[in-house]
Protein backbone atom coordinates (compact mmCIF):
# COMPACT_ATOMS: atom_id res chain seq x y z
CA UNK A 1 0.00 0.00 0.00
CA UNK A 2 2.75 2.45 0.82
CA UNK A 3 4.39 2.28 -2.97
CA UNK A 4 0.68 3.60 -4.25
CA UNK A 5 0.91 6.88 -1.97
CA UNK A 6 4.71 7.40 -2.68
CA UNK A 7 3.71 7.00 -6.57
CA UNK A 8 0.50 9.81 -6.03
CA UNK A 9 3.04 12.41 -4.60
CA UNK A 10 6.56 11.65 -6.61
CA UNK A 11 7.49 10.38 -9.79
CA UNK A 12 5.05 9.27 -12.68
CA UNK A 13 6.18 5.82 -13.02
CA UNK A 14 6.97 4.94 -17.10
CA UNK A 15 4.25 4.80 -19.25
CA UNK A 16 2.00 7.35 -17.43
CA UNK A 17 1.87 10.76 -17.72
CA UNK A 18 0.86 13.85 -15.40
CA UNK A 19 -1.48 16.11 -16.29
CA UNK A 20 -3.52 19.06 -14.98
CA UNK A 21 -7.08 19.64 -15.63
CA UNK A 22 -9.29 22.50 -14.75
CA UNK A 23 -10.14 25.69 -15.81
CA UNK A 24 -9.40 29.26 -14.76
CA UNK A 25 -12.75 30.69 -13.23
CA UNK A 26 -13.40 27.36 -11.45
CA UNK A 27 -13.53 27.33 -7.99
CA UNK A 28 -12.13 23.79 -7.12
CA UNK A 29 -8.93 25.13 -9.41
CA UNK A 30 -6.50 22.20 -11.00
CA UNK A 31 -6.62 18.59 -10.29
CA UNK A 32 -4.07 16.38 -10.81
CA UNK A 33 -4.79 13.15 -13.07
CA UNK A 34 -1.95 10.57 -13.97
CA UNK A 35 -3.15 8.95 -17.35
CA UNK A 36 -1.61 6.08 -19.77
CA UNK A 37 0.30 7.81 -22.34
CA UNK A 38 -1.48 5.46 -24.81
CA UNK A 39 -4.35 8.14 -24.74
CA UNK A 40 -2.43 10.89 -25.91
CA UNK A 41 -3.29 8.67 -29.23
CA UNK A 42 -6.78 8.27 -29.02
CA UNK A 43 -8.91 10.66 -31.04
CA UNK A 44 -10.67 12.13 -28.30
CA UNK A 45 -7.77 13.12 -25.89
CA UNK A 46 -6.15 14.18 -29.21
CA UNK A 47 -8.73 16.96 -29.83
CA UNK A 48 -8.46 17.70 -25.89
CA UNK A 49 -4.85 18.26 -26.62
CA UNK A 50 -5.25 20.43 -29.71
CA UNK A 51 -7.51 22.72 -27.47
CA UNK A 52 -4.89 22.49 -24.87
CA UNK A 53 -2.54 24.08 -27.45
CA UNK A 54 -5.08 26.68 -28.61
CA UNK A 55 -5.01 27.55 -24.98
CA UNK A 56 -1.62 27.51 -23.65
CA UNK A 57 0.41 27.27 -26.12
CA UNK A 58 2.73 24.40 -26.37
CA UNK A 59 5.44 25.76 -24.01
CA UNK A 60 4.09 25.21 -20.70
CA UNK A 61 6.30 23.84 -17.84
CA UNK A 62 5.41 21.26 -15.18
CA UNK A 63 2.53 18.76 -15.87
CA UNK A 64 0.31 18.85 -19.25
CA UNK A 65 -2.47 21.37 -19.01
CA UNK A 66 -5.93 20.36 -20.20
CA UNK A 67 -7.99 23.25 -20.37
CA UNK A 68 -11.44 21.08 -19.89
CA UNK A 69 -13.80 20.99 -16.35
CA UNK A 70 -12.81 18.11 -14.23
CA UNK A 71 -16.36 16.68 -14.76
CA UNK A 72 -15.63 16.83 -18.55
CA UNK A 73 -12.41 15.05 -18.15
CA UNK A 74 -13.71 12.31 -15.99
CA UNK A 75 -16.47 11.64 -18.95
CA UNK A 76 -13.70 11.43 -21.38
CA UNK A 77 -11.55 9.42 -19.23
CA UNK A 78 -14.15 6.82 -19.04
CA UNK A 79 -15.09 6.77 -22.56
CA UNK A 80 -12.06 6.27 -23.38
CA UNK A 81 -11.51 3.61 -21.32
CA UNK A 82 -14.78 1.78 -21.94
CA UNK A 83 -13.06 1.85 -25.56
CA UNK A 84 -9.95 0.35 -25.05
CA UNK A 85 -12.38 -2.19 -22.70
CA UNK A 86 -14.08 -3.50 -25.34
CA UNK A 87 -10.91 -3.84 -27.73
CA UNK A 88 -9.42 -5.87 -25.21
CA UNK A 89 -12.19 -8.61 -25.65
CA UNK A 90 -10.99 -9.31 -29.10
CA UNK A 91 -7.58 -9.67 -28.42
CA UNK A 92 -6.19 -12.29 -25.46
CA UNK A 93 -4.90 -9.99 -22.84
CA UNK A 94 -2.87 -8.04 -24.90
CA UNK A 95 -4.81 -4.47 -23.79
CA UNK A 96 -1.44 -2.93 -22.21
CA UNK A 97 0.64 -3.26 -25.51
CA UNK A 98 -1.53 -0.65 -27.87
CA UNK A 99 0.57 -0.06 -30.94
CA UNK A 100 1.91 3.42 -31.41
CA UNK A 101 2.07 3.46 -35.12
CA UNK A 102 -0.87 6.22 -35.22
CA UNK A 103 1.97 9.39 -34.79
Amino acid sequence: MNNMQEDKKSKVKKGWLAVRVGLEDEDGGFQRFVIPISYLYHPLFKRLLEKAHEVYGYHTSGPLRVPCSVDDFLHLRWRIEKESNQHSHHHHHHSSSLSFHSC
